[in-house]
Order: C-alpha cells, then structure tokens, then sequence
C-alpha cells in the first residue's frame, strides 16, 4: 500500500515538474520576445482597424497558408546566420527542388520518388554551399550569392524556360490539401518544423555548437566544437528546408516555374533579424524568427487586403529589414560587444 502510495506521489512530482517546466518556457519565450510579440499585436490591430476582411478565421487560415513558405526557409536562415553565416541561394533552391520534382513526375516517374529527388537536389547544392564555405573560408555572402545564380541556371535549363504544368491530386494535396477538412497541410508541415527546428536548436549538441561558432569562433574552435561539421549541417538544414518548400509551392500551384522563389530570401532575412537573430551570429532563435514570419505575414497580407501598390510593400521591407538590423547593433553596443 505505501508501495503504491509512493508511486503516485512520484508520478504527481513529475507531472508538476513537467508542467513547471512548459510553464517557464513560454513564460521565458515571451518575455525574450516581448517588443517584437507586442510590435505583431499592435499591427494585427492597426490593421483591423483599417478593414474589417482581415480580422476573421478564414483570412487568419490563409495568412498562416501564405507564411507557411518564408517560415521553412527562415528557419533554415535562422541556423544559418546564428552560426555567423548567411544563405542567399534559398530562393533558388525553391526553384531547383520544384522543378525536378514536377518535371520528374510529368516525364513518368512516380510521385513519392520524384518528390524524393527534387528534395535531394536542394539539399545537395546546400550541402556544397556548407563545403565551399567550411572548407575554403570564403564569406558566405559570397558563395552562396554564386549559388543562387547556378541554381537558378540549373532551373532554367531544366525546364528550358518554360513553366511546367502538373496536377496530380497526391502531389498537390502537400500545397493546397487539409487536415481533418479544415487545417491546411502546409501549416501542419510548418508547425512540425518548427518545432523540429526548435528542438533541435535548443537541446541538441549541433545547436550548442553553432550559437559557440557565431559566438566567437576562434573560443568555439579552441573548445574543441568541430566547426566544420556543425557549419556544413547549417547548410545541409537550409538546403533540405528550402527544397520541401519548393515542393509544397509547386504542388499549391499545379505548376513548377524556373522564375519561382525569387526574392524568398530577403523575406527569410527580414523574418529573421525581427526575430532578434544578430547578423553577427551567436544569438537567436526559432520562436522569434516565428514572430517575425507572421509580422512580414500580417504586413503583406494587410497591406494587399487595403490595396497598396505592390512596390511600396518591397519599400517597406527595406526599411524594416535596415531598422532591425539597427536595433540589433544598438543592443550590442549597450551590451559592450
């Protein structure tokens, strides 16, 4: 009887324990996020406020579908530029990994295996991107702006210029299909990922690593950290992240364009640096880059239901994307670092 008295007391400890623990989570995530989290509120109600079409379930569903795309390649961008780098080859990759994948499928091969190749493409030119980078030192400005012109050559040559038209109901159920008849799939997949990506950042050996390497790399290195493994994988991440969402772009558009994905990765960056990821590297992380999708989300999604010019909405990213990375050197500077 004490036996089983024992045990349940046990039990009871580890669930208060346990939600202990999610409580100081969140209770840690929001009040690192606080100013940004606060900045998407009081945009959700400034734009609420200018039109009614936007504060419904429907439009929150679609501005989730819509973001869907940027979260995946910001997360890669997050792991990338923590570790004190920069990807500018996504939106191409987007590119590369949609149009194998579609052109595979349209020339015969089944679906699964040709999803599979387009997925393996992007990573493929990732993984390249890490081992120039790793191995050569090169700035990662510089390699990965060489990669977004070969990839999107490689796009072009694929499909000789020419849009490729596909519409299997398999292929695009990962862009336009739901869940339970009312969650969107591609929400699901960003949702999973996130949390992967999270994880992965906050409780792996690899995310130790690289916050070590964007922190002070030559400290990282003499610690004994293999920099060159933890550097490439960033890449890997970003490649394999850009690819899936290639896949689900060209399934929610029955159709694989060379031209597709330019310009994704100055969305990925201005979601990035809102979510308090530094330039410089060392800081960062997934739930923030979160909060940034949706303030780039919310934005444009306002922005188009009251009808603005489409070139005053890349104006505004500028500016944004120049006042974060302000703030950001601003927070250093009080820091001392």
């Amino acid at each position: 009887m004490m036996t089983n008295s024992k045990s349940l007391a046990e039990n009871n400890s580890r669930i208060k324990d346990f939600f202990r623990y999610i409580g100081h989570s969140i209770y840690s995530f929001f009040k690192r996020n606080m100013y940004i989290f606060i900045g998407l509120i009081a945009i959700c109600i400034i734009v609420t406020l200018l039109t009614d079409k936007f504060f419904t379930v429907s439009n929150g569903m679609n501005i989730l579908r819509q973001v869907s795309t940027n979260a995946l390649l910001a997360f890669g961008m997050t792991l990338v530029m923590i570790s004190g780098g920069i990807d500018l080859s996504i939106g191409s990759i987007v590119a590369v990994s949609g149009t194998f994948a579609i052109g595979l499928s349209v020339s015969g091969l089944p679906v699964i295996i040709s999803i599979f190749i387009g997925i393996v493409a992007g990573t493929a030119l990732g993984l390249i991107n890490g081992l120039v980078i790793a191995k050569t030192h090169m700035p990662a400005f510089i390699v990965t702006l060489a990669m977004m012109n070969i990839a999107r050559g490689i796009a072009y040559i694929y499909t000789g210029g020419l849009p490729i038209n596909f519409n299997d109901p398999l292929y695009s159920f990962i862009g336009n299909g739901y869940i339970g008849g009312f969650f969107p799939v591609p929400v699901f997949i960003m949702l999973v990922l996130m949390i992967f990506n999270g994880l992965l950042l906050s409780k792996s050996r690899f995310g130790r690593h690289i916050y070590a390497i964007g922190g002070n790399r030559n400290a990282a290195q003499f610690s004994g950290i293999k920099i060159f493994k933890a550097e490439v994988l960033a890449y890997v991440i970003s490649g394999l992240l850009a690819s899936v969402t290639g896949i689900m772009l060209s399934a929610r558009m029955y159709s694989a364009l060379p031209t597709v994905g330019q310009g994704f990765e100055m969305d990925a960056i201005a979601a990035v640096v809102l979510g308090g990821t530094s330039f410089t590297g060392g800081s960062g992380s997934i739930g923030g880059t979160m909060i940034g999708v949706l303030i780039i989300g919310v934005l444009n999604n306002g922005m188009n239901l009251l009808q603005i010019p489409f070139y005053y909405q890349l104006l505004l990213k500028g500016v944004v994307i120049v006042f974060a990375v302000y703030l950001d050197t601003m927070k250093k500077r009080k820091a001392g670092v």
